[in-house]
């Protein structure tokens, strides 16, 4: 009997511990230790921000549906992975022993990066967390009763560009149905070298699909820009040129800011060499596998990607929900064969499907594969994706409970599509 832990129970965890169950040998023992007792859908926090969702709409403990499945589930979180003893050290100091591990944790907000980023200690709200948005949440209306400037955005080194511009449109949404857009000057702060970079060189015309409905609604912007500081309504801003010399420096004042910050690797793996390259993310191979700790997987954002292109201002390569659905796969597989005695060769096709949501309207791609060169590089734009979005988030949460990873429908209509999860 072999012992699989999944450490995360987020967008990668929550799918990796259904496809293990189902695909192993019941023989085998599967648990997922979590940093808390619930899970929360990540797309549906800049809805959260403006108070068009609460978090019990995005939010469900998991333990019974995992448990029903025949999944163990403990909830206190992984303080310390020592791959060399094959163990986790909890936070309530206990030890779990594993034969195999998939880190799904996701990543660490680097919000102490910047002096003055994030909503602990300094002044801008977050969506990369329910947590966060729940905060932006609590203060909206009184933003509303007193509206002033918006800077939005994604500082140096972010690397998931979309939540950000989604947020943009978002709040810019509400805020006309309010009829206080007039109130409000917006402008959109980036590292990326271009509006619609995406940290993925552009997919489609994702350039001149942005910048053009950035204009309609009246977002200026500023690229190739580092956030050099952030104290109580102003943003130290210096943009660079193309060739990453210092073009101008910007004081923005705000009455309200929502910045993406850099990500890194959680402590729990950080600094553990062979396992983490130097900003903590989990090194693999194409099989999704560590090279050194030959029983160590990884997927999702916590997953080491060097960025697609060199760009002026540092910028991240983004690891969307999709894609990280064809690390899990393949991870399974290659897993149920280690355990067979066959060849563990099974590569995820790391194929991009995005819904954005911008409050009436929005944008979807198709990127196959996500990092460039592509097979197919699509990108439209219209009020199907703020239909579809909503309907997806609500499918995607009731799949989580249902505890079926991929219905055999999905994966029928994503095939006829040409989008598959593994090569």
């Amino acid at each position: 009997m072999a012992h699989i832990v999944i450490m995360g129970a987020g967008l990668g965890g929550m799918p990796a511990a259904y496809e293990m169950r189902e695909k192993l040998d019941k023989k085998h023992k599967v648990t997922v230790i979590n940093n808390g007792e619930n899970f929360h859908f990540v797309p549906s926090n800049p809805w959260v921000g403006v108070k068009w969702r609460d978090r019990n709409q995005i939010e469900f403990p998991v333990r019974t549906y995992l448990e029903r499945k025949g999944i163990e589930f403990i909830s206190t979180g992984v303080k310390r992975v020592h791959p060399d003893q094959n163990q986790l050290e909890l936070n309530d100091g206990k030890t779990v022993d594993y034969d195999y591990l998939v880190i799904a944790t996701g990543p660490k907000l680097a919000f102490e990066e910047v002096e003055g980023l994030g909503p602990h200690g300094g002044h801008t709200y977050s969506v990369c967390h329910v947590d966060h948005a729940m905060k932006s949440h609590d203060v909206w209306d009184d933003f509303c009763k007193k509206p002033g400037p918006i800077v939005v955005g994604a500082v140096q080194g972010a690397s998931c560009f979309g939540p950000a511009y989604e947020y943009a449109f978002i709040m810019e949404t509400d805020l006309r149905k309010r009829k206080l857009r007039d109130k409000v000057p917006m402008t959109f702060v980036t590292a990326e070298p271009y509006i619609g970079h995406l940290g993925l060189g552009g997919v489609g015309d994702s350039n001149g699909i942005l910048e053009s409905g950035m204009r309609d609604k009246h977002i200026k912007w500023i690229c190739n820009a580092k956030v050099t500081k952030i104290e109580a309504g102003k943003m130290y801003v210096t943009e660079h040129d193309d060739m990453g010399v210092e073009k101008k420096k910007h004081e923005l004042p705000f009455s309200y800011s929502m910045m993406l910050p850099a990500f890194k690797g959680v402590d729990a793996v950080f600094g553990i060499e062979g396992l983490t390259n130097p900003r903590g993310f989990i090194i693999v191979d194409k099989h999704q596998r560590n090279p050194k700790y030959k029983n160590v997987f990884a997927v999702g954002v916590c997953v080491a990607i060097p960025p697609v292109e060199a760009t002026p201002v540092p910028c991240g390569t983004p690891k969307t929900g999709y894609m990280i659905e064809s690390m899990v796969t393949a991870t399974v597989h290659n897993i149920h064969a280690d355990l067979d005695g066959t060849p563990a060769d099974t590569e995820a096709t790391w194929n991009a499907v995005c819904l954005a949501d911008f409050g009436e309207s929005g944008v979807a791609f198709v990127a196959i594969p996500q990092i460039p060169p592509r097979n197919v590089n699509w990108f439209s734009e219209g009020k199907w994706v703020h239909l579809a979005k909503v309907a997806f988030e609500k499918y995607f949460i009731r799949k989580m409970k249902k505890g079926n990873s991929e219905p055999f429908y999905e994966g029928s209509i994503l095939k006829m599509l040409g989008i598959e999860k593994l090569k």
